[in-house]
């Protein structure tokens, strides 16, 4: 008898342990750094993103000469955001031959072969470089035309996204410039209840390399860090919470979890004493 007793205490022990599995602490963010929530040293302010290889760069001239403007660009679609938010828009329903069409490869040197000027190198470079080398060959080769103006140029890149692997995957689209990791878990619907936030990890492209840092999503540091904000091609790798399979959420439900323990220790309990006692009768 000693011994069920024993077990009952046992099993119920257990299940209230579990039932503490998932806490605030595990899943809030911008939290105070402390032994267990690291702090992130000011290591990196917001930097503009460097071209790299096999982006995609939507590129607009403008000009008061109509000759230029209908050499370099497409009739169709309009100038500035509007042209490429029309652009974008055809890339979604026609495919991605529309990007092909209306945008410049970056190759693996590391140039764009653009009319009339050829190969120009621009990774490595950001957009606002990219414009002024493009806007100053593009002025150095067409100055002596007659009634030559002032050439503007506009360099975006197009087609940027960033994904999620893990708990939850996807891909999505990065629509502004500084897209911060909240941002970018708005953007995706937060993540789940088991997402372990304390080690995150980022896949990312520098310099030709790809590198792997983990950090803590939970630290209100992370605002100071490399990993605030998102880059294109940035992969995010969210595991889950170890133990997951066996944890309880909530108070209401470890309770109904040890109430229905207990009523089956009880259940146990009563055949297994009223079987000893037919026993001991039989005996006497």
């Amino acid at each position: 008898m000693q011994s069920i007793k024993t077990y009952l205490i046992g099993l119920v022990g257990i299940v209230l342990g579990l039932s503490s599995c998932v806490t605030s602490r595990k899943v809030n963010y911008l939290q105070e750094p402390d032994k267990k929530i690291p702090h992130y040293a000011d290591t990196i302010d917001f930097s503009e993103y460097k071209i790299r290889t096999n982006d995609r760069l939507y590129i607009y001239v403008y000009s008061l000469n109509e000759e230029v403007m209908k050499m370099y660009n497409s009739s169709t679609y309009g100038s500035g955001a509007n042209g490429r938010a029309q652009m974008e828009h055809s890339m979604g329903q026609n495919g991605r031959g529309t990007y092909e069409l209306y945008s410049y490869l970056v190759d693996t040197a590391g140039c764009i072969d653009f009319p009339t000027l050829g190969k120009i190198p621009v990774r490595g470079l950001t957009t606002r470089e990219t414009k002024v080398k493009m806007e100053q060959e593009l002025a150095s080769l067409l100055k002596e035309l007659p009634g030559y103006s002032t050439i503007s140029v506009e360099v975006n890149v197009v087609q940027r996204s960033y994904s999620l692997i893990g708990v939850k995957s996807g891909r999505f689209p990065i629509e502004r410039e500084k897209l911060t990791i909240f941002e970018a878990l708005a953007q995706m619907g937060n993540l789940q209840e088991f997402s372990d936030r304390s080690r995150v990890k980022i896949i990312r492209e520098i310099n030709g390399e790809t590198m792997i840092r983990e950090f803590d999503l939970r630290s209100k540091d992370i605002i100071n860090s490399e990993f605030y904000y998102i880059e294109p091609n940035d992969i995010i790798y969210v595991r889950e919470m170890s133990g997951k399979a066996f944890g309880i959420n909530s108070a209401a439900t470890g309770l109904a979890v040890v109430s229905t323990t207990l009523s089956f220790g009880v259940f146990v309990y009563t055949i297994v004493a009223t079987g000893i006692n037919h026993v001991n009768k039989y005996k006497k």
